[in-house]
C-alpha cells in the first residue's frame, strides 16, 4: 500500500496471517533486505528496486520452505543486487528451496546450481549449471597480455584456436579475441606463459551460460 510505510505494510501482512507484528519478525526481515533505514518511509516514495526488496521481505515473513521469484534483480542497483543475492544464498544454505525465473544470465550464474531452459514452450535443457557450461560450443575469449604481437602469433599457431573480433571476423591490432573450446584455450595459455608472455586478462566475451542458452534456443528456432 503506497500510503503506508514499509514497516506498516509488513505489519498488515503479518496481521492477515493472525500474527502480531512485534513477534512476526518484521524488523528482522527489513534488516535482511537492507531496508531498516527506510522502514518508516511511505512506500509511494520507494524506487523500483526498493519495492523489489520490500516484496522479498514480505515473502520472508512466512519463513518459507520454498521461495519462487520472478526477476528478483529487476530495478536493483549493484548494492541492492548484492544484498538480495546474499539473502537468497543464505536461504538456500539453510535448506530453503529457491526457484528463480530470469532472463538475466548473470543472476542465474551467481545464484543457481541447476537450470532449466525453455525454448518455444519446451524444455531444451535441465540439469546442473556446470554440465550446461561444459556442453557449450566454442566460445569467444578476450585476451590481454604483456605482448600483443607475440600473443597474436602464438594464438595463430595453436591448434583449435581462431583469432576473431567481436563480430567473428579477423582483425589486426587491438585487444586479442580468440574463439576456442576450453582444451585449446588451455594450450594457448600454456604457450603464452612458457614464452614469457604475461596473461593480464582472460575472459569470455559472452558468458558460458549465455552462449549455451543462445545455442540451445537458436537450434530450436531453426528446427521449427
Amino acid at each position: 500500500y503506497p500510503s503506508l510505510t514499509a514497516r506498516q505494510n509488513l505489519a498488515a501482512l503479518a496481521g492477515l496471517r493472525g500474527r502480531d507484528a512485534r513477534t512476526a519478525g518484521v524488523d528482522d526481515v527489513l534488516g535482511e533486505v537492507g531496508l531498516t533505514d527506510v522502514a518508516d518511509d511511505k512506500v509511494r516514495g520507494f524506487s523500483l528496486g526498493m519495492r523489489q526488496r520490500l516484496g522479498l521481505a514480505a515473502a520472508l515473513l512466512t519463513r518459507p520452505r520454498l521461495l519462487v521469484l520472478d526477476e528478483p534483480s529487476n530495478g536493483l542497483d549493484p548494492a541492492g543486487k548484492r544484498q538480495v543475492h546474499g539473502v537468497l544464498n543464505r536461504l538456500a544454505a539453510d535448506g530453503t528451496g529457491v526457484v528463480v525465473s530470469s532472463h538475466r544470465m548473470d543472476d542465474l550464474e551467481a545464484l543457481c546450481s541447476e537450470v532449466t531452459i525453455l525454448a518455444t514452450g519446451r524444455v531444451v535443457f535441465s540439469g546442473p549449471l556446470g554440465k550446461l557450461a561444459a556442453e557449450s560450443r566454442e566460445l569467444d575469449y578476450r585476451v590481454r597480455t604483456s605482448d600483443a604481437q607475440a600473443a597474436r602469433r602464438l594464438a595463430g599457431g595453436t591448434d583449435g584456436v581462431r583469432i576473431v573480433d567481436d563480430t567473428g571476423t579477423p582483425r589486426d591490432g587491438g585487444p586479442l579475441v580468440v574463439r576456442a573450446q576450453v582444451p585449446a584455450l588451455d594450450d594457448l595459455v600454456t604457450r603464452l606463459v612458457t614464452s614469457g608472455v604475461a596473461v593480464r586478462e582472460l575472459a569470455p566475451v559472452v558468458s558460458p551460460l549465455e552462449a549455451a542458452f543462445l545455442a540451445l534456443t537458436e537450434d530450436r528456432e531453426t528446427q521449427r
